[in-house]
């Protein structure tokens, strides 16, 4: 029955975007929404691009192990960042009317700044959207105990997102995510109130939590954890910046005040909210001490999904699978157009300059079915990997390559061509030395990265000019 139930939302889900992608009449409709978005659908749209697959199983299981300490990269680096977007970056970007991130990049440096910072992006969607279909793969087992396989899961799973992105792209994400987000919040709500009342009260959790020193935030007072901190806190809360389902939130608002407003309320809400599934976990250890105990060993992401399968009624057990896969699909959809919008938009472009905009939906639209495939396999080929790691690594890529050419271009009137470039050949080079060497296990790769891109476009853009900027590039764009 609750098998049937899953079934049936999916079917739902798809239907209603498909509805909306009725709305689709071009490139930009399916791109952006054709900027028509308004203030409380981008804060559910943000929202929920976040609110993923690592939220409801990755957080908790590192919190229960590691406390806040453990979290510190999601989610307060990943809420943290779409409140910077909204502080620092929206409005700007929001001025150029741009339909991509990489447009910008073209725009301030040139071309070989725009393809090389496209690939980091595309490159980054891999592990972030894999850890959703992961997840999908991982409840259609639980569900069916085991009747459905891992990988075929994955495959229901994409599917049923790829039935509506194919044809409604941001339209279909935004709706959607609209109402996935109404039953994520109500669901996770109530199934709170239900396991603090199976726990003995909201009070012996917290008491619990505190016991176990799950509290802790800072690091200790050395060398090495206080920069494997840093590391941490900003591989998320910088990296995600430069990224293009960002972006597309922030383009896709009717007017600034919503693109501003509405990333910065969303990353609030989603700090705030990703206690909710942290308590739950703390919950099972007191509800089911033992098996949670032995899952924490041995899986620690299906602790939730077991504490709601074999403690839970029935209704309690409709509403936590709705919300999960509320949160994977709202994250799976987003991430899945937009390495796609990416791809067709600043890369295949350069071969085809003539494209019509008939031309270029339907070249937007066989990209994700094409992304979807190579995301489907990638996953399958990484089972075993948590979904948080997944996400964590997914991040690093732009944090090292394409932030510094970001924060520079919009912030910096003498940043360059050549120091763009620098910047990015720098920043993964080192990122890359310090990942494969042992310089990695006392220096986080990602921080000693992104320093040495930072330099490298100072160095670049100060130092005579040895590459002419390409053509179509703008240094006073601010």
């Amino acid at each position: 029955m609750l098998l049937s139930l899953v079934f049936a939302y999916l079917l739902i889900t798809i239907a209603i975007g498909l509805i909306a992608a009725r709305r689709v009449k071009n490139s930009a409709d399916f791109a952006v929404a054709g900027r028509h978005l308004p203030l409380v659908m981008i804060v559910t749209t943000t929202f929920a691009t976040w609110f993923g697959s690592e939220t409801v199983l990755g957080i908790p299981a590192k919190f229960v192990g590691s406390g806040l300490n453990g979290v510190i990269e999601d989610p307060f680096g990943a809420g943290f960042c779409l409140i910077f977007v909204g502080l620092f970056f929206a409005a700007k970007l929001y001025k150029l009317n741009l339909l991509t991130i990489s447009d910008y990049f073209r725009e301030r440096f040139g071309t070989r700044v725009e393809v090389l910072c496209s690939i980091i992006i595309m490159l980054s969607y891999l592990g972030w959207v894999s850890a959703q279909v992961t997840a999908l793969g991982l409840v259609f087992n639980l569900l069916s105990n085991g009747a459905i396989s891992t990988p075929l899961g994955m495959l229901i799973g994409v599917a049923s997102i790829l039935a509506y992105t194919l044809f409604g792209g941001m339209w279909s994400v935004a709706v959607t995510d609209f109402i996935q987000m109404i039953i994520l919040v109500v669901g996770l709500s109530v199934i709170a109130v239900f396991a603090a009342n199976q726990a003995g009260g909201a009070d012996k959790v917290i008491t619990l939590a505190s016991s176990r020193d799950m509290f802790r935030f800072w690091p200790e007072p050395t060398f090495k954890d206080i920069i494997f901190f840093i590391a941490a806190a900003i591989t998320i809360m910088l990296g995600s910046i430069p990224q293009q389902d960002v972006f597309q939130r922030v383009m896709s608002a009717k007017n600034e005040y919503a693109a501003t407003r509405g990333p910065l309320i969303g990353g609030i809400c989603y700090i705030l909210f990703a206690f909710v599934p942290m308590f739950l976990v703390v919950s099972s250890l007191i509800i089911a001490p033992e098996q949670t105990a032995q899952l924490l060993k041995d899986d620690p992401q299906k602790v939730l999904p077991t504490l709601i399968m074999a403690h839970m009624p029935f209704e309690i057990q409709v509403l936590f699978f709705g919300a999960l896969l509320s949160a994977i699909k709202s994250s799976a959809s987003a991430t899945l157009l937009a390495p796609s919008v990416t791809f067709v938009e600043n890369i295949w472009r350069q071969w085809n300059s003539k494209m019509d905009d008939a031309h270029e939906l339907k070249t937007m639209r066989i990209t994700v079915l094409i992304f979807s495939v190579f995301v489907l396999i990638y996953a399958i080929q990484a089972q075993g990997t948590s979904i948080y790691e997944m996400v964590s690594g997914a991040y690093q890529v732009t944090l090292v390559g394409a932030f510094v050419p970001l924060v520079f271009g919009l912030y910096w009137r003498r940043a360059t061509t050549q120091g763009a470039l620098a910047a990015i050949l720098a920043g993964i080079g080192v990122w890359l030395i310090c990942l494969a060497s042992p310089i990695g296990t006392w220096l986080p790769a990602q921080l000693a990265g992104v320093i040495a891109a930072a330099a490298a476009m100072l160095i670049g853009s100060l130092a005579p000019q040895w590459i002419r900027p390409a053509h179509g590039s703008h240094h006073a764009i601010v």
